[in-house]
């Protein structure tokens, strides 16, 4: 078998799933392309095109392939014309945002990363806000977050800036970097291992392509100098999943600046507030005026930013959960997930029945 297959994350979970499709090969997306893809098979790199039933059967732009997923082809090379691509295979974890041109549906950005590097410089664009916006983002996709801090020779407050990063990222790796020195990048590293896939998430001019290319070991990204204003001119204009010498792959995509907030989950994001809430003295209680909230007395103690609580709000009324608890809203995404069943229960029986018929 092709290591550089297995280097891009086709485990044993892939292989099983994979041998249901008699005929076929497996191969990951590498690139799109607009309509057409790269997808790296056992045998190389070919490009490819959605089979007519697979574009035919597609509810919504999320059940088409994208950067990250792993597919069957109907071919391993394309000397004689591009590869098809007749099924996706299950995603692991996926990051979505609006399809353009539509009110509702979502388009897959990429899929089945393992690590999310949540990047934000310590100069001007140091922001605890987008921050929290991110990290809950990443959690909800399945991914594991890892926040970046970059540009520390830009700052003159390291430490201060890290440690209130600490209290909006409860139990999340940080890793402080410099344009200037090899210190604090090569942590990367250990993240970007065998078999693991890894993106770079951050507003422009952060110094994603920076630490992509070192990474590599190359400078295979264009870097843009940051403008007057310090903010960063944007880039990456194509989405790309590249493998990096030590084994795994980076996935970068513009796409990646633009994740919604639909289905956040805000109860590992928030869990102090949860926390928190959790000893209010009313179940339903608002933190706003209500007598005996834990989380307003917490904020009168200085034990929590009253800004965290008014971006949680935000988060929450943006995802369409305002007024629910996390409880709630965990349970409110699992009756969205599984509504085609009429709940959870029908769902494990629909998949109980299939796998039965399927052997």
């Amino acid at each position: 078998m092709d290591t550089n297959l297995i280097n891009l994350g086709f485990n044993e979970k892939y292989k099983q799933e994979a041998s249901c499709y008699e005929g076929l090969f497996p191969a990951r997306i590498t690139a799109q392309h607009k309509n057409l893809y790269r997808a790296a098979t056992m045998k190389g790199e070919v490009t490819a095109g959605a089979a007519g039933r697979l574009r035919h059967n597609a509810t919504c732009p999320a059940d088409f392939p994208a950067v990250g997923d792993f597919v069957m082809l109907d071919r391993e090379r394309d000397e004689n014309g591009p590869a098809v691509i007749h099924a996706v295979l299950g995603r692991k974890s996926v990051f979505e945002r609006k399809a353009a041109g539509t009110a509702n549906e979502v388009q897959v950005v990429a899929a089945n990363i393992d690590t999310a590097f949540i990047c934000m410089a310590l100069n001007r664009d140091f922001n605890l806000r987008r921050l929290e916006r991110y990290l809950a983002i990443a959690w909800s996709g399945g991914a594991l977050p890892v926040v970046v801090l970059t540009k520390a020779d830009l700052c003159e407050d390291v430490e201060e800036k890290l440690s209130v990063t600490e209290a909006v990222a409860p139990g999340v790796d940080i890793l402080v970097t410099s344009g200037l020195t090899a210190d604090g990048w090569t942590e990367l590293k250990k993240y970007v291992a065998y078999g693991e896939t890894v993106a770079f998430i951050g507003s422009s001019g952060v110094g994603k392509s920076t630490l992509i290319n070192r990474l590599m070991g190359d400078e295979i990204l264009e870097t843009g100098k940051t403008r007057s204003d310090d903010k960063g001119r944007h880039v990456t204009t194509r989405r790309e999943l590249i493998l990096t010498p030590a084994g795994g792959a980076v996935i970068d995509t513009p796409g990646m600046r633009e994740l919604g907030v639909d289905s956040v989950d805000l109860a590992s994001s928030f869990a102090d507030i949860d926390e928190l809430a959790e000893k209010c003295r009313f179940r339903d209680c608002s933190h706003d005026r209500e007598p005996g909230c834990a989380v307003r007395k917490a904020i009168g103690e200085g034990l929590l930013d009253e800004k965290r609580l008014e971006n949680y709000r935000k988060l929450k009324k943006e995802a369409r959960y305002e007024g629910l608890n996390s409880r709630e809203i965990e349970k409110e995404k699992s009756n969205e997930m599984f509504s085609g069943f009429d709940g959870v229960k029908n769902f494990r029986d629909y998949i109980k029945h299939k796998s039965k018929h399927s052997r």
